[in-house]
């Protein structure tokens, strides 16, 4: 059984509560940082510990936090990214309804590290629900004096306040949702500025994902030494996952980074293999954005070795041959899976979810869905193939945010390794699946 330092207290009965909370170690942390650290001192201990942002992108968060400008009598703020709207992801979700003061308590002591003395966790709008989850358990910390002015005595005051957004996509890019959070249109501002100079209202600003935040605690309690000694390299600590598709155990996992990805699929401990005997046909390991792999490049590296559940290991051999830990979006698929069929709900999403602010994302993502589109109307010609290949290859490295790729590279994978999927739709002019194609066919519609 793998440590688990976030959510090894779930099943505790009352554990979302403060008084549950605190009586299994709960804001340890927080008092540790207060009274015994100085606010560069836990910044250290963060870097120390390897821990890499856990929202998709990986960069270290202590050398994130070290870039924050902190210029004399400019207040600096920590914005709390909640909006997990990546198909295939949602152990944020799980973190904040079961245990929602892990994220309170990392609020208040990464803010203290900081200087921020203004906080906001910012939740996309479909978790309502959550939101009103966090507003209790923020209420029981000012009650108790965890929030507010002078905590524990001292001379640190920090107000923290939840947002909850419209329910766009968009907004999970940093720059998008501070402006969502000034109150103004979601759209991806260009950079630079970099938010740690000019963010929130123009003020020096961190924006971390929930799983980054909540793991500042045990980095606190245990020391950020003992922190990297858990897991392989650069991928230290644990993380988690989350696992659904056609397994048999679908759910939120919290992993030792470098169990093995044949491990984490078949083990009893984890997913318990592929659902009714079947076979394994390929994997999204970091949620819809990441690049799709086939059983045998997800299983081992081009060089033959065991994939691991790393951010090095996964991306292994780049594109090519490799893929993304991502947000953990841990997506599996048998071998009855049409990789046509899943790319077109995927590249429908990106299509509807683009803000239109740049025009190779606005055209490129109508265009590939409607490409997409008459592979499962049986329109298809397999030049269409090549037409699609082309027009992703249009939209990477063309736009002002990460959605352009994010929608191209599920296109990219699925075709390099799939290709003659599309080929054989194509030449058979039709869809096995009718039912599937005339309720999608209803929606494009």
């Amino acid at each position: 059984m793998g440590k688990k330092l976030l959510i090894h207290n779930d099943k505790v009965q009352g554990i979302h509560t403060l008084e549950v909370y605190r009586a299994h170690g709960g804001y340890a942390s927080v008092e540790k940082a207060l009274k015994t650290m100085t606010p560069d001192q836990v910044t250290d201990e963060v870097k120390k510990s390897g821990l890499r942002g856990r929202g998709g992108a990986g960069f270290p968060t202590g050398l994130k936090w070290s870039f924050l400008a902190k210029p004399e009598g400019v207040p600096r703020y920590l914005v709390c990214n909640a909006d997990e709207s990546e198909p295939g992801t949602f152990k944020d979700r799980y973190l904040m309804e079961k245990i929602p003061h892990a994220l309170v308590e990392g609020m208040i002591t990464s803010s203290y590290a900081l200087g921020a003395n203004q906080s906001y966790i910012y939740i996309r709008g479909e978790y309502f629900y959550v939101a009103r989850i966090l507003e209790q358990a923020i209420r029981e910390a000012y009650a108790a004096g965890w929030l507010g002015k002078n905590i524990l005595g001292t001379n640190y005051s920090l107000e923290l306040s939840v947002q909850v957004g419209g329910g766009a996509y968009i907004c999970g890019e940093e720059t998008a949702l501070l402006e969502s959070l000034e109150g103004k249109r979601g759209n991806p501002r260009i950079k630079p500025p970099f938010p740690a100079v000019a963010g929130l209202w123009g003020c020096p600003t961190v924006v971390n994902n929930v799983e980054t935040i909540a793991a500042v605690c045990p980095i606190v309690n245990m020391g950020g030494e003992e922190y990297a000694k858990i897991g392989i390299g650069k991928s230290t600590g644990t993380k988690l996952i989350s696992a659904s598709g056609h397994i048999n155990k679908p759910g939120v996992y919290e992993i030792e980074l470098g169990v093995p990805v044949e491990e984490f699929i078949y083990s009893e401990e984890y997913c318990g293999g592929i659902r009714n005997g079947k076979k394994l046909k390929a994997v999204v390991a970091g949620g819809s954005s990441v690049p799709i792999l086939p059983t045998e490049l997800i299983l081992k590296t081009a060089k033959g070795e065991p994939r691991l559940m790393t951010y090095e290991s996964l991306s292994d051999g780049g594109f090519q041959t490799g893929t993304m830990l991502g947000s953990g979006g841990f997506i599996v698929m048998d071998e009855d899976t049409s990789i046509v069929k899943n790319l077109f709900t995927f590249s429908r999403f990106y299509r509807h979810e683009s803000c239109g602010q740049c025009s190779p994302c606005r055209e490129g993502t109508a265009w590939m869905e409607k490409i997409l589109h008459k592979f499962l109307n049986g329109t298809a010609n397999e030049s269409d193939v090549d037409l699609l290949w082309d027009v992703q290859g249009k939209i990477e490295g063309k736009t002002i945010c990460p959605l352009g790729e994010a929608a191209a590279w599920p296109v990219a994978a699925a075709i390099r390794h799939f290709k003659q999927e599309f080929i054989d739709i194509a030449k058979s002019k039709k869809f096995n699946d009718v039912s599937h194609y005339n309720r999608l066919n209803k929606i494009a519609k």
